[in-house]
């Protein structure tokens, strides 16, 4: 197993907000799980705080935490981007993105004093949601015929696996579920049953 089969994230999307020396800097995370979602927050954004000095952001997403980005839209080189990415990476967390928004006050904060301001904003709106522990998941679709439906119905039963959908007409088709730990033990146990076919749909 390459990754753990758990990862945190946030609950909900949240905001934040910190200010010093007349500059205000606004936070918001969102719960995302790919590159698109990321697009479509980064714009909405840009469109409703279109008069903002920066918007800066980072972004994690992956089970394993396999794809991040960080950007300073602006600002000196790593004291934006990478103090947000830094609050993602010590509260553990994937599948988020956390934009912060400065509005210049009109006194330059220094390099430290920016750092602060952007880890300090991201905090803020990560202390304002919940965290939650999810499963990485594996989709798969069985097909079998009505003859070995106990069989197939036992194992479901054992493993206590999520039956998404299920059609039955010449054939018996379902859909399950599997935690990512588990598949290949639950994989196996299919395997033995005879004219059953199993395919590999996703992870999630």
């Amino acid at each position: 197993m390459l990754f753990s089969d758990e990862y945190i994230t946030i609950a909900q999307p949240a905001q934040g907000s910190f200010k010093d020396k007349g500059s205000r800097f606004l936070s918001f995370a969102f719960p995302v799980t790919g590159e698109q979602e990321v697009k479509q927050h980064l714009e909405a954004l840009r469109k409703q705080y279109y008069d903002a000095t920066h918007h800066c952001y980072a972004w994690v997403l992956g089970f394993d935490k396999s794809a991040h980005r960080v950007n300073d839209d602006g600002e000196p080189s790593g004291t934006a981007g990478r103090p947000v990415y830094g609050q993602i990476l010590s509260n553990d967390l994937t599948n988020v993105l956390i934009v912060v928004i400065r509005y210049y006050g009109g006194t330059k904060l220094g390099v430290p004093g920016l750092i602060h301001a952007y880890k300090t904003a991201a905090s803020e709106a990560l202390h304002n949601t919940a965290f939650v522990t999810k499963i990485v998941k594996e989709e798969y679709q069985i097909e079998y015929p009505y003859e070995v439906m106990n069989d197939v119905m036992k194992i479901i039963k054992d493993e206590i696996l999520e039956v998404i959908n299920n059609e039955f007409g010449t054939k018996c088709v379902i859909r399950l579920a599997i935690r990512h730990s588990a598949s290949e033990r639950v994989k196996s146990k299919f395997s033995k049953i005879n004219q059953l076919v199993i395919n590999y749909l996703s992870i999630y």
